[in-house]
């Protein structure tokens, strides 16, 4: 048991779209991530996905509308709901989300992390 310094965690990489494990609840994850630019398009079918944003601005585009979000600020995706996280500028944000996410759904794409790194 030891505690986590959110901001020391997101110190340690450079990179956008590659979430790192921080943290664990039952069988969630706590994760940080860095994002900049648009990301793809992908759906969760069995799991919900929440974004809370720690610093910067972030835009999560569904179907049927935008929720922009800024720092303290949070939203849950809810299974089976496709969405596009996109961030005009470098965006933190801790993402909590059960271990059998995959960052892209089914969606096949570059940025795809089957294992995200613990840090």
């Amino acid at each position: 048991m030891q505690k986590v310094n959110i901001a020391d965690k997101l110190a340690l990489f450079t990179e956008h779209w590659s979430p790192k494990v921080v943290g664990a609840v039952d069988d969630y994850e706590i994760k940080v991530v860095k994002l900049q630019g648009d990301f793809v398009w992908h759906a969760h079918d069995d799991e919900d996905e929440m974004f809370l944003v720690i610093d910067g601005h972030l835009t999560i585009r569904l179907r049927d509308g935008v929720v922009d979000l800024g720092p303290g600020e949070f939203f849950v995706v809810p299974k089976g709901v496709e969405h596009q996280p996109t961030a005009a500028e470098e965006c933190q944000v801790l993402l909590f989300e059960r271990k059998s996410v995959i960052n892209t759904g089914k969606a096949e794409d570059p940025r795809t992390v089957r294992e995200p790194e613990r840090l």
